[in-house]
């Protein structure tokens, strides 16, 4: 979980000095969306893990 976040911050900092975008906009967007990503992965490995008992 933290490394889909930390690799998505890290995209959006890449994204912004790429673009040249003094708002951090790429940054935050991209963050939100790697938390998001983050969260539904590890909701879809608990419920795995229920169904298989």
């Amino acid at each position: 979980m933290g490394l889909t976040i930390y690799l998505g911050s890290k995209l959006g900092e890449w994204l912004d000095i790429k673009f040249n975008n003094d708002d951090q906009l790429y940054y935050k967007i991209v963050t939100l969306v790697s938390v998001f990503i983050a969260i539904f992965m590890v909701i879809r490995q608990v419920i795995n893990l229920t169904n298989k008992e």
